[in-house]
């Protein structure tokens, strides 16, 4: 195969323009994930049109990988010292957020006419989060405070909750649209949950003993991107969710293994420049004029979801009995949507055709929305409760 030699210079590019964000982020504060997506909604196919399509084709891959990244960091949170310290603030504020944001968008769009099983749809969709965004904002501002590790516990999770409770929106959507489903979708829903948490046991627990025995006690980055790629690899092969199998591996490594203290080191070194494509292709791959297309749907969506968050958030901190000025904050720093959202959709435009065309495009539009001031929010929020390091 040919190589492209224009694809190098974009990719180049691409490169230098994340790093120059980086720098444009610490000058101006704004979260260097929306920097780079309103950069790559600049260039892509919404504005300029800069980037050809064999880099645009590098989307799937990048995402895949920078995502299976980001599901091991976050398994990594789960140390039993987190969970012991902030567990049940992070089981109760996850449940909450979710269940929350389901009954309160699902009912808000059903009072405005929406049909009921496609308002249960929507208000499923509304429940994934982009743990990528959230992680990277909470790594940038440098936070290491009660609040900002229970959020990156709460994102480690919740997608997992969000993931059961669409395959449960599914089966009953079927039953109020009159069809005769079998309980197939709700069972491959908890097969997928259960069967990603025990892909991430099988490489967590041997990988927690063998890695970093021949480094000093640390893994090596060779050892990190195996693990990363097996993980992630054979989750996609046995069609179960990558994510959740990353983090329970991570989450695995992090609690078993005695002989290093920094397990995932060497992938945070190798995650910088992945997502630095992966964000500016994520903002390529953006529709503006998405929004538009849905109207006063995409709009009722937006706000009924940011209400959401911030009350679901709210009454998880109090059930928590979190500190009160943490309470309010969860749900501003758990605005980020993307991927899952979008996968979510996919399934039901498939099995609901009747509301395909309005799912997808309020999918599309919500991301387009979520994905810049999300990221923001995030950042607000964790400045309001912590003081992090400059």
């Amino acid at each position: 195969m040919e190589v492209n030699g224009v694809s190098l210079i974009v990719l180049g590019l691409l490169f230098l323009t994340g790093l120059a964000v980086d720098a444009l982020g610490h000058r101006t504060k704004l979260p260097r994930v929306t920097l780079l997506l309103l950069c790559g909604l600049f260039v892509g196919g919404a504005g300029l049109d800069l980037i050809p399509r064999s880099v645009q084709d590098l989307y799937p891959m990048v995402s895949v990988v920078a995502l299976g990244m980001v599901a091991f960091l976050l398994g990594g949170e789960l140390s039993l010292n987190t969970l012991r310290e902030h567990g049940r603030g992070i089981l109760v504020i996850s449940l909450s957020v979710v269940i929350v944001t389901m009954v309160v968008v699902s009912a808000g769009l059903w009072a405005i006419g929406i049909s009921a099983s496609a308002a249960l749809l929507i208000g499923a969709l509304a429940t994934a989060t982009d743990p990528a965004a959230i992680y990277d904002v909470v790594r940038e501002k440098k936070a290491k405070g009660g609040f900002s590790r229970t959020l990156k516990g709460i994102v480690a999770i919740d997608d997992a909750w969000g993931v059961m409770l669409f395959a449960l929106v599914l089966v009953v959507a079927q039953r109020l649209n009159g069809t005769l489903p079998d309980d197939q979708h709700l069972l491959s829903g908890v097969f997928e949950v259960l069967g990603s948490i025990l892909l991430g046991t099988v490489i967590g627990i041997p990988a927690a003993f063998l890695t970093g025995r021949l480094s000093d006690g640390e893994p090596l980055r060779i050892e990190a991107l195996g693990l990363v790629c097996l993980t992630t690899g054979l989750a996609l092969w046995l069609e179960l969710s990558y994510l959740i199998a990353g983090m329970t591996a991570g989450a695995v490594i992090a609690n078993l293994a005695r002989h290093h203290t920094k397990a995932f080191r060497e992938i945070e070194h190798l995650e910088w420049p992945f997502m630095i494509i992966f964000f500016i292709l994520a903002g390529a791959s953006l529709d503006s004029g998405a929004l538009l297309a849905v109207g006063p749907l995409g709009l009722a969506y937006v706000l009924l979801r940011i209400l959401s968050r911030v009350l679901g958030g709210w009454i998880g901190g109090a059930a928590a009995r979190s500190p009160e000025k943490e309470r309010r904050w969860y749900g501003v720093a758990l605005l980020p949507q993307a991927g899952v959202a979008i996968g979510m959709a996919l399934i039901a435009a498939d099995l609901f055709p009747e509301h395909g065309s309005n799912i997808m495009a309020l999918a599309v539009s919500a991301t387009v929305v979520f994905e810049i001031i999300g990221p923001l929010s995030a950042a607000w929020a964790i400045t309001r409760v912590e003081k992090p390091k400059t």
